[in-house]
């Protein structure tokens, strides 16, 4: 499988004819001749399965309803300066029942939250935050809350298996919740999560954001998460400041400076980076192109700089319209 999408990936690069905001792709012809009908193809595979097991469990609507399932294919060429260059191809999908009777639904996806290890092992959240592969895929029932988050906190229950051997079944809670504060125009949004997994023990995490709009085209944002893992048995905390520009309808960079720590007791910093993030619609909203430069001071180089880069191919598997 990953040689694979590493052969996909260098002919889609190898198709990209440059930036230009005036059309819908920057491929060269007969690189959108030869990925066209692989997408078209799976892209319906992805979404008939998704709307069969929908109506199975669901209603009849399911045929008409919008879903949210998708498949999405990736390949990270990632360097840090005194480490070796990593090739990681990578696999998320996301199965969505969304006509299930009393707002419950059935989930299968991959790369679950609760596998993502420590906070200064994940880095900085990308402009869209992937991918791992299919050794963690969960599949369970999850029942939605009514409310709205914009008006009361909108809470999740969820239950279910990590799909390997032996089976690792598992709890889950999360609620979030938005604020306009006032008539400024800040927003505070929060994202809480409680997590048990039989043979992974019991995880929490927490995410505060709060954010407004400079213009029509920049963003800016400070971004607060505490996470806990029995696991690993140490709270971490991170804190980072944002600035999210729009360049054009296809492409967009994120400006941040982050810190990551950890501990309650005695809190000490492991690392401060700064790090940019671009990322570029190549293709027809499906095909997107990240690069991601950063420069790292970490504890354990006496918080010497670091430098890191990685660049990310991504294609997405999701049908965009609802069916009529």
């Amino acid at each position: 499988m990953g040689k694979h999408i590493f052969a996909l990936m260098l002919l889609l690069t190898a198709g990209v004819t440059g930036a230009d905001e005036t059309n819908d792709s920057d491929l060269s012809p007969w690189a959108i001749d030869t990925i066209t009908p692989i997408h078209d193809s799976v892209t319906r595979w992805v979404d008939n399965t998704a709307r069969n097991i929908d109506g199975f469990f669901g209603t009849i609507d399911s045929d008409s309803v919008d879903n949210e399932s998708y498949l999405r294919l990736s390949t990270d060429f990632d360097w840090a300066e005194s480490e070796e260059f990593d090739i990681d191809p990578g696999i998320r999908f996301k199965l969505d029942v969304p006509t299930t009777e009393e707002r419950l639904r059935l989930i299968i996806e991959s790369d679950p939250e609760e596998s993502r290890g420590t906070l200064e092992e994940q880095g900085a959240e990308r402009l869209r935050n992937d991918t791992d592969g299919l050794g963690d895929t969960v599949a369970g029932l999850s029942r939605l809350g009514s409310r709205d988050k914009r008006e009361g906190w909108h809470t999740r229950v969820g239950a279910g298996v990590k799909l390997h051997w032996p089976v690792n079944p598992y709890l889950r809670y999360s609620a979030e919740r938005l604020w306009q504060l006032g008539d400024s125009p800040w927003q505070l949004s929060s994202y809480n999560r409680a997590s048990w997994f039989e043979h992974d023990g019991y995880s929490a995490r927490s995410r505060w954001d709060v954010g407004r709009p400079l213009d029509s085209t920049r963003h800016l944002r400070f971004v607060s998460q505490l996470q806990w893992q029995e696991d690993y048995d140490q709270l971490e905390f991170s804190q980072s400041t944002q600035l999210n520009i729009v360049l054009g309808k296809r492409s967009a960079i994120r400006y941040s400076a982050v810190i990551v720590g950890g501990s309650s007791s005695n809190p000490r910093v492991n690392d401060y980076y700064l790090q940019t993030d671009y990322r570029r619609d190549i293709h027809r909203q499906y095909l997107y192109w990240d690069i991601v430069p950063a420069l790292h001071f970490p504890r354990e180089a006496d918080f010497k700089p670091r430098w890191a880069i990685s660049l990310r191919l991504e294609m997405l598997f999701r049908a965009q319209l609802t069916r009529e």
